[in-house]
């Protein structure tokens, strides 16, 4: 089945095994787990839990969303401008250049189009109404990140891709050509061709895999997005780490830090983060606007649609310099805090 991905081999495979991350079969997290991470008590949630539903794990009527389009219009020459597309899917407007993070259009996380968890809420705009872009970058394999139908999509246009190692396999058995794939270690970056505009991968604390043979058999990020003026960073998926730390120190200022907040549970604690770590980190990395992600789309826990937001508005501290931005909005991270909850005034 062609949404499952590809294997890696050959010289692809050789550099994979080179990393300081392989460890014999396949990837695997290398800094001690943080006590207290995980709730050994806590049962993993089962498939019937998860079909079973209830409560509120998604919102009645769709969320709001602002056109985006009419800002885009307007190119932005230098600076730095964010919108929040749903989920992780983010356009990254830098000192001219535009950068999407984890596009995800498709309808389902899934390997299936009619089985597997349902987005609940639309994109906030269409693939085909994005604008020109400079680049893709693709934090890890999963489904709600790296999406078949989206891919595929993007496959017939010429943008690069800027990814975590093994993951160019997928990519390329999805018809992207080699030469628009570049593959990162944690540590190593590279330059977007012909731009100042760098993405560096850096340590997270997740997994990978994408059907019950591939388990960890590609590697997973956080990215750091940089021009000379703005520095950018991205989670991707983890838990919270002490690499958080060496993050700031190898890096310096932030101006904007992307966390994810949603999918959480007791018995996942290590491999996300969930509202209150995403604070943890963000106050580990030391600077920069936090704008959350990875929530909002797709009910991929068994907590409440919204609980990860409210949560994170209720435990932030009053000078914390939160962005929550309605989906499609188009915000300027140095125009200081915005923590409006706008979802309060839905139902549901």
């Amino acid at each position: 089945m062609k949404s499952l991905g590809s294997k890696a081999d050959g010289l692809r495979l050789e550099r994979m095994r080179a990393s300081l991350q392989w460890g014999g079969s396949g990837f695997r997290n290398v800094t001690p787990i943080l006590p207290g991470l995980r709730d050994p008590a806590a049962p993993f949630p089962s498939m019937i839990d998860f079909i079973r539903g209830g409560g509120r794990r998604a919102p009645e009527s769709p969320l709001p969303t602002v056109d985006p389009r009419p800002v885009w219009a307007k190119p932005l020459a230098r600076g730095l401008r964010v919108t929040w597309l749903g989920h992780s899917s983010v356009l990254l407007e830098i000192d001219g250049y535009r950068l999407l993070t984890d596009p995800v259009w498709g309808s389902r996380a899934s390997p299936f189009s009619l089985v597997g968890p349902k987005r609940f809420q639309p994109p906030a705009v269409a693939l085909a109404d994005l604008p020109p872009l400079d680049g893709v970058v693709i934090s890890h394999d999963h489904y709600d990140h790296l999406d078949y139908p989206t891919l595929r999509a993007l496959a017939k246009t010429r943008v690069p891709f800027i990814t975590s190692l093994g993951v160019g396999a997928h990519l390329e058995g999805w018809g992207v050509s080699s030469e628009r794939i570049t593959e990162l270690d944690w540590w190593e970056s590279c330059r977007v061709a012909g731009s100042e505009l760098t993405v560096t991968a850096a340590p997270s604390q997740h997994f990978s895999g994408r059907g019950p043979r591939d388990h960890n058999a590609t590697l997973w990020s956080s990215m750091v997005i940089a021009t000379p003026n703005y520095q950018v960073f991205f989670s991707g998926d983890t838990g919270l780490t002490p690499d958080y730390e060496r993050i700031a120190a190898h890096f310096g200022r932030f101006d904007l830090v992307m966390l994810e907040i949603g999918a959480f549970h007791p018995a996942w604690g290590d491999k996300h983060l969930g509202p209150e770590n995403a604070l943890k980190a963000w106050e580990m990395l030391g600077s920069g606007a936090f704008m959350p992600v990875h929530w909002g789309t797709f009910s991929l826990a068994l907590h409440d649609w919204d609980q990860p937001v409210d949560v994170l508005l209720t435990q932030a501290d009053a000078d914390a310099h939160l962005l929550l931005p309605r989906l499609g909005q188009v915000v300027e991270p140095h125009r200081g805090r915005l923590a409006t909850p706008w979802w309060h005034d839905l139902v549901g």
